[in-house]
């Protein structure tokens, strides 16, 4: 009886095991699924770029259409060519993905996968107008000699578009989001939203690079959204024990330039985190281009980008490992941040990757760093930087001690907000707070506000100096109340 007891719950254990592998996989399949219609559509379609269809539809493709009947491959292409694709620069209708419709089932045969089925939604709009029309749409993808191939195609139940959401109707068309991006002259823009703890929604729009529409994935440099994240390597060391909030930084290291300043001694990682190391932002601003204190280490706020590096080396000398392999052990992998690392190395994806532009639209030299910056340039997408921050509103990896030392107040700083530890923090009364990092570089507009109460966040990441005017309207649209807050401490 024991035996068959035993026998039970390890059959029960290894079809849990088979479920969670399968949801994992599904996962990645949903992502390999809409990385292939992003380049079907947002780089063949809207862009006339033909060779996608070539390459990624099947020979044998069965396309079914409610007002225009049934294609196949060269039909399909056909019509592309000789039809939406006859003058490029003319032609009008683009197609936008309604990326929260999107749901994606795997097919198996004798427990081997050889396809997927996408469902979802997707709208057509004449270009730059608010004017769209929205459908419903099936995909069969398949693999053919190892390659995934679109199979058959149906989109149906065509009709209008109705805006119900009459006080912001620009958030509800894809195609109006590109024409406002256009007129505040910002080439690429991604959107993530938090509900729950968890990453909700996942929006990029406008273009990578000139010509070339940009993915779901797109890889952008978030410029001092670094710092939260060197900020959390830090405070899960410290939750595990092996690193101490209050412990002289100088046990570890110690820059050459304040060797013989003893307030050098006084400097620790909680003062760090809170930027009151006494550092200036840059040492390079300074007429010596040398590190110095500018007043006495904890006495009060003032940002800095050094004191972030002074912990990056204080940490890769006490551990032997570089700040890279600390936050892949601590965080990037352990998240499948993929996509995520602070130095640019072979497995940088630069077909994703966001160039930056000036405010007049010229492109600025790509940061090619080989040595992590602990408060500058790390790489990474709306999706990885969406679990990371779901991470941090958390708690997850975090000491309950560690985490409340995390979300109060430090350090006054500016407009009557506080920091925290690697965190600033808005104070919007009735006992509610929100946590917010901002990002600003050649190129590089970058700004996230949480809620770790309600579990709620917004992140919004940009490619260019103009990126900030986007700023007002995604904040009051996604977060309402909260949003116009956060909006007015910033402008009073």
């Amino acid at each position: 009886m024991t035996k068959k007891i035993i026998s039970g719950i390890s059959f029960l254990f290894i079809l849990s095991q088979i479920a969670w592998a399968q949801h994992q996989n599904s996962n990645e399949l949903t992502k390999l699924i809409l990385s292939k219609d992003s380049l079907l559509f947002d780089v063949g379609f809207n862009h006339c770029d033909i060779k996608p269809f070539e390459i990624l539809l099947s020979e044998h493709l069965k396309f079914y259409h409610d007002k225009d009947g049934m294609s196949d491959k060269t039909k399909f292409l056909y019509f592309l060519k000789k039809g939406l694709c006859k003058d490029p620069t003319s032609r009008q209708v683009n197609r936008f993905l309604i990326k929260e419709s999107t749901e994606v089932f795997p097919l198996y045969k004798d427990g081997v996968l050889y396809g997927a089925v996408q469902n979802g939604a997707h709208m057509f709009s004449e270009k730059w107008e608010s004017q769209a029309g929205i459908a419903k749409f099936t995909n069969v993808w398949q693999l053919e000699n190892g390659e995934w191939k679109l199979t058959t195609s149906l989109s149906f139940d065509h009709q209008p578009y109705e805006n119900k959401k009459t006080e912001s109707p620009i958030f509800d068309n894809d195609a109006a989001i590109e024409k406002w991006l256009e007129e505040n002259k910002v080439p690429t823009l991604g959107i993530g939203v938090i509900e729950n703890g968890k990453l909700q929604q996942v929006k990029v729009f406008g273009e990578i690079s000139k010509g070339i529409a940009a993915p779901y994935n797109t890889i952008f440099n978030v410029a001092s959204l670094t710092k939260p994240v060197t900020a959390m390597v830090a405070l899960k060391l410290v939750s595990l024990g092996k690193l101490n909030l209050d412990e002289p930084i100088c046990k570890f290291w110690t820059d050459p330039d304040v060797a013989k300043d003893p307030r050098n001694r006084k400097l620790t990682t909680r003062l760090i985190l809170s930027h009151q190391t006494g550092f200036p932002n840059w040492r390079w601003m300074n007429e010596s281009k040398k590190l110095d204190f500018e007043f006495e280490p904890g006495t009060k706020y003032q940002y800095s980008g050094e004191g972030m590096e002074y912990l990056r080396k204080a940490l890769e000398n006490k551990f032997n490992k570089s700040l890279q392999q600390l936050a892949s052990e601590l965080i990037f992998e352990p998240l499948k941040m993929n996509d995520t690392r602070y130095v640019w190395d072979k497995n940088t994806d630069t077909s994703r990757l966001a160039i930056g532009y000036d405010k007049s639209g010229n492109a600025y030299e790509t940061v090619k760093n080989t040595i992590p910056n602990a408060a500058d340039d790390l790489l990474t997408t709306i999706e990885d930087y969406g679990r990371f921050l779901a991470n941090v509103m958390n708690g997850d990896g975090l000491t309950h001690k560690v985490f409340e030392e995390m979300v109060s107040n430090q350090v006054a700083s500016t407009k009557g907000k506080h920091f925290g530890l690697g965190f600033e923090i808005y104070d919007l009364g009735n006992g509610e707070y929100a946590l917010s990092h901002g990002g600003a570089d050649n190129g590089v507009q970058t700004l996230f506000v949480i809620f770790p109460q309600i579990k709620k966040g917004l992140f919004i990441f940009t490619n260019s100096d103009t990126g900030a005017r986007t700023y007002e309207s995604l904040l009051k649209h996604y977060l309402g109340n909260s949003g116009q807050k956060i909006f007015d401490i910033e402008t009073k």
